[in-house]
């Protein structure tokens, strides 16, 4: 039987907490966001994959998005982040990163990388135009 990945039953409690308290940079992208606000994607806020909580999860892109405040500028948090993030990419997830700064001073700049983080969809190929008998 193969294990859930997504949203373990036993982060639930800390999944809610941690959603009625975003921090403010949290708080401001998601409005964002949410609701398909961003070229249609749905994306979730405290989304738990394998035992860790990301901050915005988008499944159509297995896309995460992760904000980063004072609590990450530190050695320890650092190395932790990077083992976080292979483990993460391992998993084919796409994880980009953006210090809370960022979200409040260069918004359109965060919105761009998260699209352009987007798989494009192949499209079709033309239909050859028919021509006259």
């Amino acid at each position: 039987m193969k294990k859930p990945v997504h949203n373990k039953k036993n982060l639930e409690p800390f999944r809610k907490k941690l959603r009625k308290n975003l921090t403010p940079a949290e708080a401001f992208l998601w409005k964002q966001l949410q609701g398909r606000k961003l070229e249609g994607r749905k994306f979730r806020r405290q989304h738990s994959i394998e035992n860790f909580i990301v901050d915005f999860y988008c499944a159509q892109e297995k896309l995460i998005i992760e904000l980063d405040g004072q609590v990450h500028l530190n050695a320890t948090s650092e190395e932790n982040d990077l083992k976080r993030t292979k483990v993460l990419n391992d998993l084919g997830f796409t994880i980009i990163r953006f210090e809370n700064k960022m979200v409040f001073d260069f918004l359109p700049s965060v919105l761009q990388e998260i699209k352009d983080n987007f798989r494009k969809k192949k499209s079709k190929p033309p239909r050859p135009l028919a021509t006259p008998p």
